[in-house]
C-alpha cells in the first residue's frame, strides 16, 4: 500500500510540473525568430504576462528594438470588435508585457518589431479559456 501511495503522489507531482509549463509559440518575422511565452497554460480570459524573445538570423539576441503587441477579437453578432495595443518593456533580454483578454475565445495577436527603421510582424492566435 505504501508503494502505491508513493507512486500516486509522484504521478501527481509530475503531472503538475508538466501542466505548469508556460504556453509557448515560435514564429518568424522576416529574418527574426520570435519566441512568445505566456505565464498561463492555457492562456485565460483576464490578465496574462507575456514574454517576447527575439533573435536575428545569426541567433544573436535582439535588445535594441521597439516591440508592440496588438491583440484583437473580430466583431460577432451583438458585440463590436475588440482591439487593444500594449507596449513592452525590455527586462534583461526579454520584452515583457501584460495582456488582458477580456473574454474567453480566439484572439488574434501581432508582435510588431521596429528596428533600424524597419517594422516586421509575427502573427499568432491564442485561445483564451
Amino acid at each position: 500500500m505504501k508503494k502505491l501511495t508513493v507512486f500516486a503522489v509522484t504521478l501527481f507531482l509530475i503531472a503538475g510540473v508538466a501542466y505548469a509549463k508556460d504556453y509557448e509559440v515560435t514564429k518568424k518575422a522576416a529574418d527574426y525568430n520570435v519566441l512568445i511565452t505566456i505565464d498561463r497554460n492555457p492562456p485565460v480570459a483576464g490578465e496574462n504576462n507575456v514574454g517576447i524573445s527575439i533573435a536575428d538570423s545569426s541567433g544573436k539576441t535582439v535588445t535594441d528594438a521597439k516591440v508592440v503587441l496588438n491583440y484583437s477579437m473580430p466583431a460577432m453578432p451583438g458585440m463590436p470588435a475588440a482591439n487593444y495595443k500594449t507596449d513592452t518593456d525590455l527586462k534583461g533580454s526579454v520584452y515583457k508585457a501584460k495582456v488582458n483578454y477580456s473574454m474567453a475565445g480566439s484572439w488574434n495577436n501581432e508582435v510588431k518589431i521596429t528596428r533600424q527603421g524597419k517594422t516586421v510582424s509575427a502573427r499568432f492566435t491564442i485561445d483564451a479559456k
